[in-house]
């Protein structure tokens, strides 16, 4: 991250979202431990330094989905901002955490002040709009089978820098059956198929490889 001078003084995002300051707390999870619950009042957002966490929605009839899986860069809570009054979902390690949780008018403040921080944020949102419009396309239009094969892809980073990585957090074929709507056995049934063409492997953790895009991009 860069530093940028503003009105004379060199703000720097990394300081910003690292440095213990002004409404800005350092919090460390355990794995399995909640961030906030739904229905909890709004009031702040948090930027992930190390781990990943799940975005779980429940319904009034107690059925979970899990509708997202955020990593190291990346923010949640951020419906704060648009005068959300209470969290919309839950967010719950998967891993060990570290999340810097900036108060809501910490955020306003700096949003308003640091045009770098800004764009950088505005990047955030534009690029998580992105992924949920891709989302519901792929809810939409695709098999059960395209849709897995994209979430495998996801979950290993695939599009970003180098090949795709190991997927070392342990996630569930009932995880992995929410996150695209069907049945574990269906899951079940892809994860075998995809190993038997050598398209992932299992080897303590989940290896995806760049071929199983063939899944994605079949007519």
């Amino acid at each position: 991250m860069a530093k940028k001078a503003v009105r004379g003084v060199a703000f720097d995002l990394k300081v910003f979202l690292g440095a213990i300051d002004r409404g800005r707390t350092q919090l460390n999870y355990r794995k399995d431990e909640i961030v906030f619950a739904q229905g909890e009042p709004a009031d702040s957002v948090f930027y992930i330094q190390k781990g990943k966490v799940k975005i779980v929605v429940t319904s009034d009839q107690g059925k979970e989905a899990v509708v997202g899986i955020l990593g190291v860069g990346e923010f949640l809570g951020e419906g704060c901002l648009i005068a959300q009054p209470m969290r919309l979902a839950a967010a719950v390690t998967m891993t060990d955490c570290a999340l810097m949780r900036v108060e809501k008018a910490e955020m306003i403040r700096v949003l308003h002040l640091e045009p770098s921080f800004a764009e950088f944020f505005m990047h955030h949102l534009l690029t998580r709009n992105s992924r949920v419009e891709e989302d519901l396309v792929d809810q939409l239009f695709n098999s059960s089978e395209k849709r897995l094969a994209r979430t495998l892809l996801l979950l290993a980073n695939f599009g970003q820098e180098g090949a795709p990585q190991p997927i070392t957090t342990k996630i569930s074929q009932e995880m992995l059956a929410e996150m695209i709507g069907t049945t574990r056995a269906r899951v079940s049934f892809f994860m075998n198929k995809f190993r038997k063409l050598g398209l992932i492997e299992y080897n303590g953790h989940l290896k995806v490889h760049s071929s199983l895009l063939s899944i994605v991009l079949r007519e």
